[in-house]
Order: structure tokens, then sequence, then C-alpha cells
């Protein structure tokens, strides 16, 4: 009996887990990308999937330099198709920071950005980074690292004592209150 339930525990955890397995190849055609997305789904963070999946979202690396100093962007293409567009410096960058952009910009649902949406996004992408980062690895010493690292650990105060202080950082940054009209 003991190995009839044990049996049956396994299958129907194999069954949900594929039943939770996304098409990646919906989302991107490109290789980093979708080691990216990889990495996000062995780690269970579905809330980034079902966005895009409802949203029918590609994610591609896109030149940004024409907007500024922009990590990614949730946008519509010319169709009104919702795109994610992740700067192509970055195409380059460690698949665990590709992942954190992805994780930034899948929680945008608004056409235009709000304060509190920024604030959930910018929450994920650094809880992703405190995630994905590994202690083995030598991480590169760029304006990304940098961002990750700085973001990981207003997280970290932000669970010790309660403050928001990605919320504070956000609100109180120069672009984001032009953009926000704060």
């Amino acid at each position: 009996m003991k190995k009839l339930v044990v049996t049956l525990f396994v299958f129907i955890a194999l069954t949900v887990t594929q039943a939770l397995a996304y098409n990646l190849k919906d989302f991107s055609n490109d290789g980093r990308i979708i080691a990216a997305m990889q990495l996000l789904e062995q780690n269970g963070d579905y809330d980034v999937f079902a966005n895009m999946q409802k949203n029918r979202v590609k994610v591609m690396f896109y030149n940004l330099s024409g907007y500024g100093n922009v990590y990614g962007t949730n946008s519509y293409d010319q169709y009104g198709r919702r795109v994610i567009l992740i700067n192509s410096v970055y195409a380059n960058a460690p698949v665990e920071q590709i992942a954190c952009l992805i994780a930034h910009e899948s929680m945008h649902v608004l056409r235009k950005a709000t304060l509190e949406e920024e604030t959930i996004a910018t929450q994920k992408e650094a809880a992703t980074w405190v995630k994905l980062k590994r202690a083995s690895v030598t991480y590169p010493e760029s304006k990304l690292t940098k961002r990750l690292n700085k973001l990981a650990g207003l997280h970290r105060a932000s669970l010790a004592d309660g403050n928001n202080y990605i919320h504070d950082k956000i609100a109180s940054s120069s672009f984001y209150k032009a953009q926000f009209g704060i």
C-alpha cells in the first residue's frame, strides 16, 4: 500500500510539474533569453510567465541607446502586441542577470507604469537576484551588477525591518518623479 501511495504521489507531482511548464519559445527565439527564462522557470517564478502568457508577450534584445540609461522596457510593437525589450548592451550579461531584467519587465501590466507598479517590478527584480546570484561566481563589474547588488541590499534591508526601501528609492528618483508626475 505504501509503495502505491508513493508511486501515485510521484506520478501526480510529475504531471503537475509538466502542466506548469511553459513553451519558452512562445516568448522568444533568442537562446540567451530562453536560458534566462529556464532559470526563472526552474526557480518557480511562475508569476513571470503568467503575465507574459496572458498578454502574449515576446522578449528580445533591442538597442535602447536612444532611450537614455535604460536596462529594459515593457512596450508595444507596431501591431499593438506586448514586447519586453532588454537593452542589447546586456546581451552578453550572465543569464542570471538577464533573468532579473525579464522578471522586472514581466511585472508591468499597465500601459503607463505607476509608482506602485514600478515598485513591484523592482522588488521582483531584486528578489530574483537574491535567489539566482551564485556565491561561487564572480560576476562582471558592470553597471548592471552594481544595480542588482544595490537592489538586493535594499530588498534584504526591507525584509529585515519592514520598511520599503525600494519604494523610497524609486519615489525619490528624479527620473521617476518626472515619469510619474510626483
